[in-house]
């Protein structure tokens, strides 16, 4: 067989070897020692949210004055990066942070593509079934109209540093409404900046 025939054989077979042979390792995320990449990770999400509510908390936007809670309903997160993100990866750590503050609640029947949970309306029709004891049905006028609105945006931003070299920058920006004056009673933003070499992807 001639030697470049072997070649052909050899090298695959040496990277698969190669692979093959590379451990797999659980990430212990409270303590990632892990290098950064250019690409946002779970570790960026978790900084955004937790700088967002943080900002949120000090700032007084969501304590009311008689000490109840307020009702925040979720409108539109727009990625408007390279990369496919579902942005529940930011927004639920800010729902969970706000939720165990004592100070919001997330209403799940309208958000602004839509109920995130269907359930609630459509155990509403269940009012004129003869197969439930009407008793047990959710009443009207019972469901609580949110209050507060959550939008906002992640933008990237590319920049060639030099022939080698690149920078990523990542804009967190949020903004909190008062649904009954249309004005933002808070506003946030978090910038997350990267810098590595032009053949890492940051999408």
């Amino acid at each position: 067989m001639p030697f470049f025939n072997y070649q052909k054989i050899l090298i695959p077979c040496i990277i698969i070897g190669l692979t093959a042979c590379t451990p797999t390792e659980n990430i212990d995320i409270n303590n990632d020692s892990g290098g950064a990449v250019m690409g946002l990770d779970y570790r960026d999400f978790h900084k955004a949210s937790s700088e967002a509510v943080a900002s949120m908390l000090s700032s007084g936007a969501v304590d009311k004055a008689d000490g109840s809670r307020y009702v925040l309903a979720i409108s539109r997160i727009t990625n408007d990066t390279m990369q496919r993100i579902d942005t529940d990866q930011l927004v639920k750590k800010i729902r969970i942070d706000l939720l165990n503050s004592g100070k919001v609640v997330v209403t799940t029947a309208i958000a602004a593509d839509g109920a995130e949970d269907h359930m609630s309306m459509q155990a509403r029709q269940l009012r004129h079934s003869d197969e439930f004891k009407q008793s047990t049905v959710a009443a009207k006028g019972q469901m609580i109209a949110p209050e507060l609105s959550l939008s906002g945006k992640i933008l990237q931003r590319n920049i060639k540093i030099s022939s080698r070299k690149q920078q990523a920058e990542y804009y967190f920006q949020l903004s909190l409404t008062d649904i009954n004056t249309g004005l933002a009673i808070w506003e946030g933003e978090t910038v997350i900046g990267k810098r590595g070499s032009n053949d890492a992807v940051s999408w």
